[in-house]
């Protein structure tokens, strides 16, 4: 005999499978169980068959959710997990494993001393640093060498840090690293891997932009890309940089050299133009070719790091932890470099203040945010020229705009997160003398202050951006 039921059933419609409220499955339970039992039941959830009418709903209900959930994962945009892995394979990609911080430093000594590839120098807490690229000291003095951490994730290298030689080699007398390390990364994120994975969509074309920029992402190391052709027969600017005429430019942060260059040499077109600020030498070693085999020069750019200064106010209230500040930083750097999930600031991007406010909410409900705002020297309020001898900043000449307290100071030489403190002489917001925030000696240079008081910051295609917990200012008002 044919069974029916009072449930009502999921129902396909255009927008993909629909599930019935809870509700209704409760009323049609309920309905089956009143027929099963001749009528006339009381239909309170509190009696035996009201008991029985609630858990027959929540396992209809629990179904059907399942089910609803397992339709999504076909699709690209939602898929996670297991499901995410299964769809990218279609396109022979494997999830990046989590990736080292890696940090540019400066290392000094004799002209004509190696180091080598493998070499290591501690950070100020003890954190190990491997040399990847290895080279020799010029006539200068100094070379800049790339050290990854030796553990893997977001692990911050704040500036000035990366400061002790850990295995001696002789000649090599001085490391340090000016600005901050470009955060590594956990296991490849949802968000990041499907971006990768549409990007990859254009790995069987040639010529593309897009199949420069997939070609580029899926190298080993890389922790991030943007790629930008100007078709046009005069210079473009866009983002910040001024590309050639007929000319690409790829900004890549992490990566070996070698792997980069081929990445871009194998996928663009003949005769085109590069823009950068780094070239290596490609070797074509098709099997039509005997060596020495033809070689070409492409140019790339290595961004330098845009430190992202943040202010947090946090209502002060009771509930307030003691490693409040602590907390709050770690969550902002967690999310920046997307170890929360969500999209991590990346090469030519806007990062919005507005992205930082639930990773911080989420900390507790002791978490009262009265505003998250950004800097960087993108937005600067004043360029000016000066020197700094303790905690006093002399500044000899104004290029633009006017200092003032509290404004972020960056330049060469001076300590990352360094703030104004107050103006002791001179020309307001000129040229005169000022405290700041960190004692250190500095020369006369360029000096560039901003203000922490954006929505938003503008990373530019020759900048990556980075930030460590000196940067993270929070304030309990």
């Amino acid at each position: 005999m044919a069974i029916t039921t009072n449930v009502p059933a999921p129902t396909f419609g255009p927008n993909g499978f629909i599930i019935p409220s809870e509700s209704a499955i409760l009323a049609g339970v309920q309905a089956d169980i009143d027929q099963a039992f001749g009528g006339g039941l009381n239909p309170a959830l509190e009696t035996p068959q009201g008991q029985l009418a609630t858990s027959e709903t929540a396992i209809i209900g629990n179904a059907n959710q399942t089910f609803l959930f397992y339709t999504t994962q076909v699709d690209p945009a939602y898929a996670e997990g297991r499901m995410q892995d299964a769809i990218a394979r279609i396109y022979f990609l494997e999830r990046n494993p989590a990736l080292p911080t890696t940090v540019a430093a400066t290392c000094t000594g004799l002209v004509g001393v190696v180091i080598p590839a493998g070499s290591l120098a501690s950070t100020s807490d003890g954190t190990l640093y491997v040399c990847t690229d290895g080279g020799t000291i010029p006539s200068g003095g100094s070379i800049t060498l790339n050290f990854a951490c030796q553990q893997v994730g977001p692990i911050p290298c704040p500036a000035n840090t990366l400061t002790t030689i850990y295995q001696a080699i002789p000649g090599w007398d001085t490391v340090n690293n000016p600005s901050d390390g470009v955060l590594g990364q956990n296991v490849e994120s949802r968000s990041d891997f499907e971006a990768r994975r549409a990007a990859s969509v254009a790995l069987n074309s040639r010529g593309t932009i897009q199949a420069i920029q997939g070609s580029v992402l899926a190298v080993a190391g890389v922790l991030d890309a943007f790629s930008y052709q100007n078709d046009s027969g005069s210079p473009a600017t866009f983002r910040g940089v001024s590309v050639p005429a007929n000319s690409i430019y790829v900004s890549v942060s992490g990566g070996d050299d070698d792997n980069v260059a081929q990445a871009i040499w194998s996928k663009k077109s003949p005769g085109c133009g590069y823009g950068g600020n780094t070239t290596v030498t490609v070797y074509d070693t098709n099997s039509g070719y005997a060596a020495p085999y033809p070689s070409y020069s492409v140019t790339f750019e290595r961004p330098a790091a845009l430190t992202i200064a943040f202010e947090v106010q946090i209502a002060n209230n009771a509930q307030v932890p003691a490693d409040a500040t602590t907390q709050i930083q770690n969550a902002i750097i967690n999310a920046f470099a997307g170890a929360d999930g969500g999209a991590r600031a990346r090469i030519a991007s806007t990062i919005y203040a507005s992205r930082f406010y639930a990773p911080v909410a989420l900390l507790g409900s002791w978490a009262q945010i009265l505003s998250i705002q950004l800097g960087s020297v993108n937005e600067s309020a004043a360029v000016v020229t000066g020197s700094i001898s303790g905690t006093t900043m002399t500044v000899t000449g104004v290029t633009s705009g006017a200092l003032a307290a509290d404004q972020i100071i960056s330049g060469t030489s001076i300590i990352e997160g360094t703030s104004i403190i107050s103006q002791s002489g001179g020309t307001p917001g000129g040229n005169g003398t000022y405290v700041v925030s960190n004692s250190q000696t500095v020369g006369s240079e360029t000096i560039t202050a901003f203000a922490i008081n954006q929505n938003s910051v503008a990373v530019n295609m020759n900048q990556v951006p980075v930030t460590s917990a000196i940067d993270i200012t929070v304030v309990f008002v």
